[in-house]
């Protein structure tokens, strides 16, 4: 993708601090971190998000995540980290290429990264069985489990 600034970065067209690079993966720092050490680590081949990318590289890309959590952990002495990912627009995904920001957390009283939701009401729990049938009932859900 031409416009993606994550293809740009992968093609050595637009700098970047890289933290890891393999045959399917690159991580390198946030340009506008959150937090110190926030990293962004994506798939090299463009994906846009978690509805198009093959298990080959969601599976690498989840085994480096886990990589570079424990190395982070030892080496920036990181006591937590958050991962997060967002699929879609309404998810708040700004660059449409797959990836994960892995936010390390050192002191989170200090760092200023708040990650919360306000809780909807529990009226909403009223509708968890007719959600769960819609979801179980669906011809498709059966191939998930069997896979």
């Amino acid at each position: 993708m031409k416009d993606c600034i994550f293809c740009k970065i992968i093609n050595g067209e637009s700098p970047c601090w890289k933290v890891y690079e393999d045959d399917l993966v690159i991580a390198f720092f946030d340009k506008f971190p959150a937090v110190e050490g926030h990293t962004l680590i994506a798939t090299k081949k463009h994906f846009e998000n978690i509805y198009d990318i093959p298990d080959k590289y969601l599976e690498r890309i989840a085994k480096v995540c886990k990589k570079l959590a424990i190395h982070y952990k030892k080496a920036l002495d990181v006591k937590a980290i958050n991962l997060i990912h967002g699929s879609g627009k309404e998810a708040q995904q700004d660059v449409f290429h797959f990836h994960f920001h892995l936010i390390p957390r050192k002191d989170a009283k200090k760092d200023n990264f708040k990650m919360h939701y306000n809780p909807k009401d529990k009226e909403i729990s009223k509708s968890f069985d007719l959600i769960l049938k819609k979801i179980k009932d669906d011809p498709d859900f059966k191939k998930i489990r069997s896979e």
